[in-house]
């Protein structure tokens, strides 16, 4: 029997996997940062990790307490205003991708990432657009995670482009040629998107997770990719890199204590030894 693992670890370590080595990548906070951090321990040590405030070249070794906060990193590359991470680096064509969490998306990767509820009414308020509209607007490509939100025929709230309706739509509106979300990673699966309508398909299911699990939570008809994968389960590294790093973004209240328990009982069988 492996090694147990939460559903944050899974989505995390596979968002990791997207990660080229020597790449640009703007990143946010909680499972975005785990990912990229991740990704920069295990297969791609080169990448760069950029914050939307200014700071480029970081390299964590605790989870940021907000997107300007230098006090979690080892050093980095160099500092600017935000504004120049905005047209200098990120407009000009410099980041390679980037790391998003959405709370709604369409068939066409449109997200909402603002607000729940009536237009005129709003019930929810969720974190709000902050840089991800420039960033999924300019970036390479977008690597999107869902670990609470859901999936919609219609946005209560758009906050950030996908495809818009498909089809060349989105390049059409003027943003740059082969950008866009590349992949989105749920509680269920991993999903892609057509290389032509732009729609997006089932890749990949989780392991245990039934295929009518994840057409009931999506309300179009879903396609399927012809060979439908099995996401591969965290290693033992990625898992302990994250436990690490981020224990209170990948991993639940019970695991979190047995961790805990285990390394309590491990310092005192060495200093009894």
């Amino acid at each position: 029997m492996g090694t147990k693992y939460t559903i944050q670890e899974l989505i995390v370590a596979r968002a990791a996997k997207e990660l080229q080595d020597r790449e640009f990548v703007a990143i946010g906070q909680g499972i975005a940062m785990a990912a990229g951090v991740l990704a920069r321990r295990t297969h791609a040590p080169n990448a760069v990790i950029l914050t939307e405030a200014g700071l480029l070249g970081i390299d964590p070794f605790k989870v940021p307490l907000h997107i300007a906060d230098p006090t979690c990193t080892r050093g980095f590359t160099y500092s600017c205003d935000m504004i120049d991470i905005f047209t200098t680096v990120l407009n000009q064509g410099y980041v390679d991708a980037t790391f998003l969490g959405v709370g709604q998306i369409d068939r066409y990767g449109n997200m909402n990432s603002s607000y729940l509820g009536d237009p005129d009414a709003f019930t929810i308020r969720m974190t709000g657009a902050g840089g991800a509209p420039e960033f999924v607007g300019y970036a390479g490509r977008a690597i999107l995670t869902m670990s609470g939100g859901a999936f919609v025929e219609k946005l209560d709230y758009f906050t950030s482009p996908g495809y818009l309706t498909g089809g060349n739509a989105r390049y059409e509106a003027g943003m740059p040629a082969g950008s866009g979300p590349s992949v989105l990673i749920t509680t269920r699966g991993v999903f892609k998107f057509d290389a032509v309508t732009k729609e997006m398909f089932l890749a990949e299911l989780h392991p245990g997770v039934p295929l009518e699990a994840v057409r009931e939570e999506v309300p179009w008809d879903l396609k399927v990719a012809d060979i439908l994968k099995t996401t591969p389960a965290p290693t033992g590294e990625e898992l302990a890199i994250l436990r690490s790093f981020a224990p209170d973004v990948v991993m639940g209240r019970k695991l979190q204590l047995e961790v805990v328990m285990k390394q309590v009982i491990n310092l005192l069988t060495q200093k009894a030894g």
